[in-house]
């Protein structure tokens, strides 16, 4: 019963990332390849464009995942509710994750549009200047978050919506009765008992925002000045656009690297705090 699914996983997933391991040490332009042994590598780190990358993926990553956190978990108690205007709310959250990134890229760069999109309608209904958003090379970045917050605001939401429901609600009648307040609840009882849930969502909003491409593409192409280029970005124009297919294994195995060290980083904070409150 176990052999088709590894028989996909070696096809489709082991196999790949080898081939991309062995690549990485060559010159493959898909007509020749040669052994160039480390080149690759110490090339990325004099390649200012690809650290250009780095530093963009990272601040993408840290000022997507800390808010949407936050919000989704402020929303999943808001909605925690068994009544007909919550199911509502929940869906109406939920649309902007289920629609594909294509359709709300397109969606939200004709919103930015400096000349006619509905925020700079907006900022001049209010008296303020019209901004260029994504033709603004300290704008353009920021404003990919934001569309990101928005559309995975609900997949956040509906997986701490999860977690709330499976907290016994005896806890919260006991806090009730000791006088704990509507704030002490939630952070005596709420916050530890969706820890696990937060490990989980820290994770795979991780490794989402590290393979951010799709809007990229679409809305910027990088731009302006590589203001908002990405790794997956920078892989797919090196091994699209210019045939530097083992330049690019090199950037794969980079990204990998850096997304596995940080998931084990917080599987281990993870199991340390909950080993520091199994101790309590």
């Amino acid at each position: 019963m176990l052999v088709p699914f590894f028989l996909f996983f070696a096809c489709f997933v082991l196999y790949p990332i080898l081939r991309s391991v062995l690549d990485s040490f060559t010159n493959y332009d898909l007509i020749k390849k040669e052994f160039v042994g480390l080149d690759n590598y110490f090339r990325l780190f004099r390649d200012k464009t690809f650290v250009r990358s780095v530093q963009n993926t990272l601040v993408y990553a840290a000022c997507s995942i800390v808010p949407l956190m936050a919000l989704g978990l402020i929303a999943a108690v808001l909605v925690n509710r068994q009544t007909k205007i919550m199911y509502a709310a929940r869906a109406v959250l939920m649309y902007p994750y289920v629609t594909s990134m294509v359709a709300v890229s397109m969606v939200w760069m004709y919103m930015y549009d400096p000349n006619n999109g509905i925020f700079n309608k907006l900022l001049l209904a209010v008296g303020l200047d019209p901004q260029k958003f994504l033709y603004d090379p300290d704008q353009a970045l920021w404003c990919l978050i934001v569309m990101n917050i928005w559309k995975y605001l609900g997949y956040v939401m509906i997986i701490y919506l999860a977690g709330l429901q499976g907290v016994p609600k005896d806890l919260y009648e006991a806090a009730g009765i000791d006088g704990a307040g509507s704030w002490r609840q939630l952070w005596s009882i709420t916050l530890p008992s969706v820890r696990p849930v937060s490990y989980f969502l820290m994770t795979t909003l991780c490794v989402e925002c590290f393979k951010t491409f799709d809007q990229v593409r679409l809305m910027t192409n990088g731009g302006p000045v590589n203001a908002t280029t990405t790794i997956t970005y920078q892989i797919y124009m090196r091994a699209f656009s210019e045939f530097k297919m083992g330049y690019a294994s090199a950037m794969s195995v980079v990204l990998l690297l850096i997304v596995l060290v940080i998931t084990l980083v917080n599987l281990k904070l993870g199991h340390q705090l909950d080993d520091e409150r199994g101790g309590n």
